[in-house]
């Protein structure tokens, strides 16, 4: 059993950043390929970001590669995304999630992810 609590959203200003992190309960967090989502309001939850359980391997979509950062420390139990030249779109209720499932094409997706947090709103004003 995993719990995991975001933190780190708030009000941005366009072309500005912010720094999610995502704690997570329990000694066995290195088990899991952690992922960040993110919902914006009224549409369905996507995934953004992946790393892998030793943070060796990261992948982003599109739509934030190049501007997002997605790292880990296994010591704090934590994830983290890094956010930079943030725009409108980039506006959502942003999620952490955990898999147990090795690292493949499928937790580039939300369907393989056993553990959610609560969520954080991130909002960017334009």
């Amino acid at each position: 059993q995993v719990q995991l609590v975001e933190s780190g959203g708030g009000l941005v200003q366009a072309g500005g950043s912010l720094r999610l992190s995502c704690a997570a309960s329990g000694r066995t967090f290195s088990s899991y390929v952690m992922g960040w989502f993110r919902q914006p309001a009224g549409k369905k939850r996507n995934f953004i970001a992946a790393i892998s359980r030793s943070g060796g391997l990261t992948y982003y979509a599109d739509s934030v590669k190049g501007r997002f950062t997605i790292s880990r420390d296994n010591a704090k139990n934590t994830v983290f995304l890094q956010m930079n030249k943030l725009n409108a779109e980039d506006t959502a209720i942003y999620y952490c999630g955990a898999t147990p499932r090795a690292w493949d094409r499928l937790v580039f997706t939300t369907t393989v992810y056993d553990y959610w947090g609560q969520g954080t709103q991130v909002t960017v004003s334009s």
